[in-house]
């Protein structure tokens, strides 16, 4: 199979695997702390959703271009948790803007607080962990490793 295309399947289960930890993690946070994900009241409930959503898709990019060659894995999985993290800023950013009448700096202070904050955080350290395991995923594809199979599956021969 071709490199590129294996590579983003890889990503693309990867970035599924990746929106469903943030999900659940922030589920568990707000539920545990008894806090809610966005404090402020002006913000739309569109923003966080948005901005996760923003933040998932640089992750799926990034793991996309980056699998084609998977031998550097710490390269790879930094550059996929700050691109998670800093799309997830920006989209916060303009989310605020888009949605509140606050100025600017206002906006600019949200989305750092945000990313500064538990559930902002959260993103980068899952993007991290799928990385690493999409670049194990990856590199054994590329060394010839083969999906398992069920016992019914299998040649008499094996």
């Amino acid at each position: 199979m071709d490199p590129r295309r294996t590579a983003w399947v890889v990503a693309g289960f990867a970035t599924a695997l990746d929106l469903a930890i943030v999900v659940c993690a922030y589920g568990f946070v707000s539920l545990l702390a008894d806090v809610e994900v966005v404090a402020d009241s002006s913000v739309g409930v569109l923003v966080v959703p948005v901005a996760v959503g923003a933040s998932a898709l640089a992750v799926l990019l990034t793991l996309g271009l980056r699998l084609a060659r998977p031998e550097r894995m710490a390269g790879t999985v930094a550059l996929t948790a700050l691109g998670s993290w800093l799309t997830l800023v920006i989209a916060a950013i303009i989310g605020h803007l888009v949605g509140s009448t606050g100025s600017v700096a206002a906006s600019f202070a949200f989305g750092i607080l945000f990313g500064l904050g538990w559930f902002g955080l959260l993103v980068p350290i899952a993007a991290a962990i799928v990385a690493v395991f999409a670049v194990l995923v990856a590199r054994g594809r590329d060394h010839g490793m083969r999906r398992p199979r069920w016992p019914w599956e299998r040649d008499e021969d094996e």
